[in-house]
């Protein structure tokens, strides 16, 4: 099986980029097997003016994808893993996650001027919700514009010497693998803002069949895994997806998972921080305990006001989920 492999992924040049990378996993863990890769236009994509929270929900940039697979034009799709549901899709399931990126955001600015640098009043460009809110909780003063596009669209869109951003904020990662770091202006540390769950990491998604998952998990890197696992359990416990201004980076140090959450307030006012430990261990245990930490710290943060905050963005999302 896979004589030929057939990867689907979005043709943006970073996913472009992301889909030649697994593409080259695959040749190096399955003696250099000949990989063909396939293009498709998400809803996301279709769609390039109205604001992401606006035409958000399950499937924004994976629907497209996910269908290609249960019609067996594709074996497997390669995403941004933030763009994913926490939710597997019906018949699909996330069948590796290499070693992660740089889960970092980054600030682009027309001036080459840091976050505190800005002028009062600068106008910057997000179509994050997550980081508005973390944006506005350091600096209530910017006007928060949106900004829809890939990573070079968005920064010739910052370029414009007529245009309406002084600002950007992005993703290091991708960045990073466009080759396009000489722009960023300032890397933002996790008091700044605590990046999306996933974010920096690839994910691989096949049928749920046992000859798929077998052939993927060589390129599965299991520190990566545990992380990614706490991030999203943190994000799934609390009723909420990619729209929602929450926050959740993870990382092994010393043998031990460190987990940190946040959930901001859209007006930046109120953010409620948590952070935890457990032990890690690669394989099903450290999974275990990863979601099980992850399911703690949203608990912590939808009691120290998260729910509230929440509530307020979208009523009663969060009752379904506690049920």
């Amino acid at each position: 099986m896979f004589e030929t492999v057939r990867i689907g992924t979005r043709g943006s040049k970073l996913s472009l980029w992301q889909a030649n990378h697994v593409a080259d996993l695959i040749r190096n863990c399955h003696g250099d097997r000949p990989v063909e890769i396939k293009t498709y236009r998400t809803r996301g994509d279709l769609n390039q003016n109205a604001a992401l929270p606006l035409i958000g929900g399950k499937g924004l940039f994976t629907e497209a994808l996910e269908n290609a697979l249960r019609r067996r034009e594709i074996d497997f799709a390669v995403h941004s893993l933030k763009d994913l549901p926490v939710e597997n899709a019906d018949g699909l399931a996330i069948g590796a996650i290499p070693k992660r990126g740089d889960h970092r955001d980054v600030l682009l600015s027309r001036s080459g001027r840091t976050l505190a640098q800005l002028p009062t009043s600068a106008r910057l460009g997000t179509g994050s919700l997550r980081r508005r809110a973390q944006l506005l909780a350091l600096r209530p003063d910017l006007q928060m514009l949106d900004i829809r596009g890939n990573v070079p669209t968005r920064i010739g869109k910052l370029l414009l010497d007529d245009g309406p951003y002084d600002a950007i904020v992005l993703a290091a990662a991708g960045l990073n693998r466009l080759g396009l770091t000489d722009h960023i202006s300032e890397v933002l540390d996790l008091k700044q803002m605590i990046s999306a769950a996933g974010q920096g990491a690839l994910a691989i998604q096949c049928r749920d069949e046992s000859d798929s998952l077998a052939f993927l998990a060589r390129l599965t890197d299991l520190q990566t895994v545990q992380a990614i696992e706490a991030e999203r359990t943190f994000l799934h416990a609390l009723g909420g997806g990619c729209s929602l201004p929450v926050g959740a980076y993870a990382y092994v140090k010393d043998k031990a998972l460190l987990v940190r959450g946040r959930v901001t307030s859209l007006d930046g006012s109120h953010q409620i921080d948590v952070a935890g430990e457990t032990y890690a261990f690669e394989g099903p245990s450290g999974v275990l305990m990863a979601r099980k930490l992850g399911t703690s710290l949203a608990q912590e943060a939808l009691e120290k006001g998260g729910r509230q905050i929440l509530d307020e963005i979208a009523p009663g999302a969060l009752s379904a989920r506690e049920e």
